[in-house]
């Protein structure tokens, strides 16, 4: 690799992991407000093997005419600052990039972000687990928002996937908004969940105030909620129809600087479990995806430059 250019995991024509490709991309100035990152690691989530295999092409949300960047969070070093930025190159980041019409991605050497969409990672938390914090954690902490804080007239709220990334967020975080939370999780993953300081169920039952579907049940989710309740879903596009007078909402994550340094702080105080199931090198990225397909990872694959 040259000075001026990095590599990057991109598809062309989307077909799974065999589509990807690792592609040398020209080198980007930093404008103002603007960081360039040389990233540590940047973890692997399911969206991503949704772009992969052209989920998104094919709802009409990507329409990039020559190829679509892969991964969406990330973590590292800041190497090149742009005008009007007051952090200093050598400062440990984490980050978001949202959106999925991109012909970048996190799946790379390098990274140009705005200075405001990061946060810095605390002394103490290495680099590779904060790499799995920012769009789970952001997306958990989104939901809820969209929950609100617990009515007092009713608080019970289930977390489907609990034991999942995103799920497991919301579990752990969900008391401080005055919500009384059950985990809805594999019999195996009942040790985990209520160490998130949740109750735990294994076979879904109705009637919860509210439900933060982690595991994308969708319709079935929406049946567990009761009349009049809310629920909020993890896929954009695609919210299941309303009935009952139940509120319905889908999270989109996006950057929030101030509430990752928070994030990331609870992770390294202990407070929020970092979700790490293996590290592999960005030439393995087809492995990473192949692995995650086959369902039951507890924990994100990292990709390491």
């Amino acid at each position: 690799m040259s000075k001026s250019t990095f590599r990057t995991a991109i598809v062309r024509t989307p077909g799974g992991p065999d589509s990807i490709e690792i592609l040398d991309v020209p080198l980007v100035e930093p404008g103002p407000g603007e960081v360039r990152v040389e990233i540590a690691a940047a973890a692997v989530n399911p969206v991503d093997l949704a772009v992969a295999g052209g989920v998104f092409h094919a709802m009409g949300l990507i329409d990039q005419p020559e190829h679509t960047g892969l991964g969406w969070d990330f973590a590292g070093i800041i190497v090149a600052t742009g005008p009007e930025v007051d952090v200093a190159v050598g400062t440990r980041v984490a980050g978001l990039v949202d959106g999925f019409d991109r012909d970048f991605g996190t799946y790379a050497e390098r990274l140009v972000v705005p200075a405001t969409d990061l946060a810095v990672v605390p002394d103490g938390l290495d680099l590779v687990a904060a790499s799995t914090v920012p769009l789970n954690g952001l997306a958990a902490a989104q939901i809820l928002d969209l929950l609100g804080d617990a009515p007092g007239d009713g608080n019970r709220l289930l977390v489907t996937g609990a034991a999942g990334a995103v799920g497991g967020y919301v579990a752990a975080l969900a008391p401080g908004r005055g919500w009384q939370v059950t985990g809805l999780a594999r019999p195996e993953d009942e040790g985990f969940v209520r160490g998130l300081g949740a109750d735990f169920i294994a076979h879904p039952e109705p009637d919860w105030d509210a439900v933060a579907d982690g595991a994308a049940l969708q319709e079935r989710g929406l049946g567990l909620v009761r009349d009049g309740g809310v629920f909020v879903g993890v896929r954009p596009n695609a919210e299941p129809a309303t009935e009952r007078g139940i509120t319905v909402h889908a999270v989109v994550a996006h950057p929030d600087g101030p509430r990752l340094g928070d994030l990331l702080a609870r992770t390294a105080s202990g407070e929020l479990p970092p979700r790490v199931h293996s590290v592999l090198p960005l030439d393995h990225v087809g492995d990473a995806h192949r692995a995650m397909a086959k369902g039951g990872v507890r924990g994100r694959f990292v990709l390491v430059p």
